[in-house]
């Protein structure tokens, strides 16, 4: 992820009571269960994450907090709703969407084309960037050595993310190298750390946290790929709508950016 990014969310709007419920209500199983039973529509939206992502989804102590965590709970508030933030792993996030066990999700997670078969995003509320960590004495010197003719290099990436849609298609399936799938970021760094892959490829803001914590490592210069990041949930949610218009009030009246700021200086 970039050191800036584009303004997004912010806190005001009043929803009718009837929106409040209609938009906090459960998304798949949970909703027709709680129709079939007569039931009022949930007040607590599910968010579905993976939190070993700083800044956007992180532990401290026995809390997730971070950038995306912060925006849902924003949205929660002007929703009406209490957030239940659930941390899973990131290959385990868009089943729950599809499966109906979380209502939204929110992991610094791309539009992509793969993912827009299975769920709906809402619009973007960040701008990131991927990037490629490396040793300091690695003969990989920029983005283009991994798209060189002859290269074959070895690149760790956590299992679903972007990093590894791109490089599947980008290296892998073209013959440039072979890419290693980790459950998690910090497996990756452990791997390149001792020799067994030659860079990782993720997200700038956890990749500097990995560069601070690992002596002996460094980001390269040349970014990866710029992506848009956004909420997902089920096709045709009827979730989209509101949050989308929650969202927008927060991005107007600086509540997301200023949660942004927090967690990322400007450099």
């Amino acid at each position: 992820m970039k050191k800036y990014f584009k303004g997004i969310l912010a806190t005001t709007m009043v929803l009718s009571m009837t929106a409040a419920l209609a938009g906090c209500g459960g998304s798949g199983e949970t909703a027709a269960t709680d129709a079939a039973e007569g039931g009022e529509a949930k007040d607590t939206l599910v968010l579905a994450t993976s939190a070993d992502f700083p800044p956007y989804e992180y532990y401290e102590g026995q809390e997730i907090v971070g950038i995306d965590a912060e925006i849902a709970k924003a949205l929660g508030e002007k929703l009406g709703c209490e957030v239940k933030i659930e941390d899973m792993n990131f290959d385990s996030i868009i089943p729950s969407i599809v499966s109906g066990k979380a209502d939204i999700a929110m992991a610094g997670l791309t539009v992509t084309e793969e993912r827009l078969q299975s769920v709906d995003f809402t619009d973007s509320y960040a701008t990131g960037v991927q990037v490629v960590i490396v040793k300091e004495d690695s003969d990989i010197t920029s983005v283009d050595d991994l798209f060189a003719e002859g290269a074959n290099h070895t690149i760790g990436v956590q299992t679903a993310t972007t990093g590894d849609l791109y490089t599947t298609g980008d290296i892998e399936e073209k013959g440039l190298g072979t890419v290693e799938r980790y459950t998690k970021g910090a497996d990756a760094i452990a791997a390149l750390t001792s020799g067994k892959i030659d860079c990782v490829v993720i997200d700038n803001e956890p990749a500097k946290a990995f560069v601070e914590a690992n002596e002996g490592l460094k980001i390269l210069d040349t970014e990866y790929i710029t992506e848009d990041y956004a909420i997902a949930l089920a096709k045709d949610s009827e979730l989209t709508e509101s949050i989308n218009t929650a969202l927008q009030e927060l991005k107007d009246d600086g509540t997301v950016q200023s949660i942004i700021d927090k967690y990322i200086t400007a450099e």
